[in-house]
């Protein structure tokens, strides 16, 4: 291989792993001294998404001139890839009839989260200044609950009437799409405005002129009512790959659309949050959060297992006797106490999975239960016949104990491990069956709260037994 081609080759292989530097392109036209119109026009070959990420790069003077250039339009994209924090940050530094007119061009779903993050004063301002139509999609979608699957959608779908011809659909289409771009999915309606069934873009398109619409129409399209639980709208979704799902009022009225990027935001907010509760915190938290917010949400569970732990200290110390001739024993605890809580933790994590099907039976239940108390009682006669074993070894061997001690106090570990690992994955099943029961979220059976209640429940296994069985039956010390 000759120099020229080692060359060609290094500066084939130096274009490939070179990434252009959108941001630094940005910034520099930004800063520039060129026109207005050029300026816009050469922002305009980047994605709103780029653009998103430099605004927070330059200074206040910088975004008021991008403000200036940039079309409402093209605003009002990058600020829907900003953060909600971000982009009501942004709103507040323009003028109001700029945010009047970005807001308004928003999809309403956006519009309604960035409001909210607004001050109260200007949030009225902008929504007492918004078009009818825009301030009527805003009041439709806050007036639901954030629990509620009304509060996710938006307004931004095409209808097409039930008795259309192909035609006259065709017109009605592209008379929406100029004001609604979601347009995969046409939802058919009656005169009344009740949801009759979903087309297929697609089928609309290849149709003849004469065929009847009803032909394509799929009149058992899954559909949600707006006052529905989030969660519940999850459960019944899942099966589902649709790109938007009608939402209807409680006269079965169509009002809007969840669409697939609202459902997978949704269902990551909810994952959010269950992990955040079986972490033991109150809510999610993220890096830019104060100290005193970080604080407030862990801890309200601290203090609870505060306190049960301190029911764990006088436990133990109710057991003082034993501790004093069997002192032998405290180098062991740990080990029932851990076993205990992996249990306990892991049946948790098995219970709140399967409690994800709404529509699970007593029966189902009771199995779910039975069958996390074999594996329970299965692992610990596993693990208790190894403790046995090894850790009566290991007291002959290693501490210069008799034969009958050594494996009097494994044999005390063993069953230890088998109870406690028997009752700790009971617990964790029944806690999150309990809290279903009583309609709380069962990741509020959080991982610490089950722990916690399995150290407990360890210790008067362990200690009780060895108070028992070595100094009552056997009379052992040492």
């Amino acid at each position: 291989m000759n120099q020229e081609e080692n060359i060609n080759i290094d500066a084939s292989e130096q274009t490939q792993s070179a990434k252009p530097d959108y941001a630094g392109e940005i910034i520099g036209i930004i800063r520039s001294d060129k026109s207005p119109k050029i300026m816009q026009s050469m922002l305009e070959d980047y994605h709103e998404n780029d653009i998103s990420e430099v605004i927070s790069l330059i200074t206040p003077a910088e975004r008021a001139k991008l403000f200036h250039i940039l079309s409402v339009s093209m605003l009002s994209e990058i600020l829907e890839y900003s953060g909600e924090e971000e982009a009501a940050e942004y709103l507040s530094e323009m003028d109001m009839k700029k945010a009047v007119s970005i807001v308004s061009d928003m999809d309403s779903d956006n519009a309604v989260v960035i409001l909210k993050k607004i001050p109260k004063e200007k949030r009225v301002q902008i929504i007492d200044l918004m078009d009818d139509e825009s301030r009527d999609d805003v009041k439709l979608i806050t007036s639901f609950d954030d629990d509620e699957i009304g509060s996710k959608m938006t307004t931004n779908y095409i209808t097409i009437k039930q008795n259309l011809s192909v035609k006259q659909a065709m017109r009605s289409l592209i008379r929406q799409a100029s004001d609604n771009d979601n347009i995969t999915t046409l939802f058919v309606v009656d005169d009344k405005n009740e949801f009759y069934g979903a087309l297929d873009l697609k089928d609309l398109i290849i149709a003849r002129e004469g065929t009847n619409l009803e032909k394509f129409t799929v009149t058992s399209f899954p559909y949600v009512y707006g006052s529905e639980s989030v969660d519940d709208c999850i459960e019944k979704l899942k099966n589902y790959s649709e790109d938007s799902i009608p939402v209807l009022d409680n006269y079965n009225r169509l009002i809007g659309v969840i669409t697939s990027q609202s459902l997978i935001e949704v269902v990551d907010k909810e994952m959010g949050e269950d992990y955040a509760k079986l972490a033991g915190l109150t809510a999610e938290e993220d890096l830019k959060e104060p100290l005193v917010e970080s604080m407030k949400k862990r801890m309200p569970w601290l203090l609870v297992l505060l306190a049960l732990g301190m029911v764990v200290s006088g436990v133990v110390g109710a057991f003082e006797k034993v501790v004093s001739q069997l002192t032998l024993i405290m180098a062991f605890q740990s080990l029932i106490l851990d076993m205990a809580g992996n249990v306990g933790t892991q049946s948790l994590a098995v219970t709140i999975r399967v409690l994800m099907d709404e529509n699970l039976t007593g029966a189902q239940k009771l199995r779910l239960v039975t069958k996390e108390m074999k594996v329970g009682i299965s692992n610990g006669l596993i693990l208790g016949v190894i403790s046995f074993l090894f850790v009566g070894l290991y007291i002959m061997l290693f501490k210069q104990k008799e034969i009958l001690f050594s494996f009097a106090v494994s044999g005390c570990i063993g069953i230890s491990l088998l109870i406690a690992m028997l009752i700790s994955s009971t617990v964790g099943t029944l806690i999150p069956l309990f809290f279903k029961k009583i309609k709380v979220d069962p990741a509020v059976a959080s991982g610490p709260l089950i722990t916690t209640i399995n150290d407990l429940v360890a210790v008067v296994t362990y200690y009780g037994i060895s108070w028992l069985l070595l100094l009552n039956i056997m009379n052992l010390t040492g």
